[in-house]
């Protein structure tokens, strides 16, 4: 990229993280409270993811809505004793059926963030005011700036709120992904045009109120120079979830990080989700029999997706996920961004963030 740009905070309004790097939230459970932690030691901003997040404890199957409520607060208690002071965020998707649960009980643990995708978070700010003195930020997940000036509109007639900033995810993004199979199959979305489409809707709301809001990029984000990049743009911050996977601190089981550093570009595809979203994962015998038409008998004792038709279901995703970070791959998968093939070595947060600032310091 040439000369290098200057030291960068991520201001977003009160809050500023020393480093513009936020950690995607990943469920089930490969970011958790240890590597939040780690990311928010480093300077970024580490985020806890809540899909599934219960899935530990010993009533899971029996008192869904507790068992999560429960899990979610020691999981906050515990990024936050091992943060240092740094800042802390959770991902939440809208898709999910205790949405308002996950939502109310981080605001009253007082996390800093919520990012909230996988739909749009039209009744978000509902939920803060129901709070008095909490300074939980709001950021929504887009994957096109029609859905933000929707989300804007929406929140500033309803709450007179507006984000607080905006995370624009690329179709090279892991999981769920908020297009349709037509276009990634067609590669008919460019992350750069959608970003610079959010960005003037940004810059259109922001001057409204005399504050700005800040857009983060994400989706495809790997190298120092991909980060650089998007910051020389007018991005303030970038998000990353598939290369944190591949750190010490990681969350995920050993055969989940192994996956990741075994993984040839050709295993990386689309899958067709339960829950009705194009996803992004690594290609293994599970999958492989799905795509044969394999239906895997399950019980679906909890309804966790508002869009997941159980009765219709080739399997159930949660389970999936659930057994792929207990290190059961043959009886699930892992997400992973596109770029995944391109992870060769685990490695310490710390020397991850430090590659990824290189070309900003």
């Amino acid at each position: 990229m040439g000369e290098k740009l200057k030291n960068i905070e991520l201001k977003i309004n009160d809050k500023i993280a020393k480093v513009p790097i936020i950690q995607g939230g990943m469920g089930v459970g490969l970011s958790l409270s240890g590597l939040a932690s780690a990311v928010a030691r480093e300077g970024g901003i580490g985020v806890i993811a809540t899909a599934g997040i219960g899935y530990k404890e010993s009533d899971f199957d029996t008192n869904y809505c507790e068992a999560n409520k429960r899990a979610l607060r020691k999981e906050i208690g515990k990024a936050r004793e091992n943060s240092n002071g740094g800042l802390l965020g959770v991902n939440i998707m809208v898709a999910l059926t205790n949405y308002a649960d996950m939502v109310r009980t981080s605001i009253e643990e007082g996390i800093d963030f919520i990012f909230s995708g996988a739909g749009l978070p039209l009744k978000l700010p509902g939920y803060l005011k129901e709070f008095s003195d909490i300074k939980t930020r709001l950021v929504p997940i887009v994957s096109s700036a029609r859905a933000f000036r929707l989300i804007c509109k929406n929140w500033i007639k309803k709450f007179n709120y507006l984000p607080d900033a905006v995370v624009v995810e690329g179709p090279m993004a892991g999981g769920h992904l908020g297009y349709s199979y037509d276009e990634l199959n067609n590669n008919e979305v460019s992350l750069k045009e959608i970003f610079n489409e959010v960005m003037e809707v940004a810059k259109e709301f922001s001057d409204k109120i005399s504050r700005a809001i800040p857009v983060i990029v994400g989706g495809g984000i790997f190298s120092a120079d991909d980060v650089a990049e998007y910051i020389s743009l007018g991005a303030s911050g970038v998000q990353l979830g598939t290369r944190f996977v591949a750190t010490y601190e990681s969350d995920a089981s050993e055969k989940v990080k192994d996956s990741y550093i075994k993984a040839k570009k050709d295993d990386v595809r689309l899958i067709k989700s339960p829950v009705g979203m194009p996803g992004r994962a690594i290609a293994n015998d599970f999958l492989l029999a799905v795509e044969r038409g394999e239906k895997i008998p399950y019980k679906c004792p909890y309804h966790c997706i508002k869009t997941c038709k159980p009765n219709k279901s080739p399997y159930c995703i949660a389970y999936a996920l659930i057994n792929a970070n207990k290190g059961n791959l043959d009886e699930g998968f892992a997400f992973s961004g596109s770029n995944v093939y391109r992870i060769n070595r685990i490695m310490s947060v710390k020397e991850l963030i430090e590659e990824l600032i290189s070309k900003i310091k």
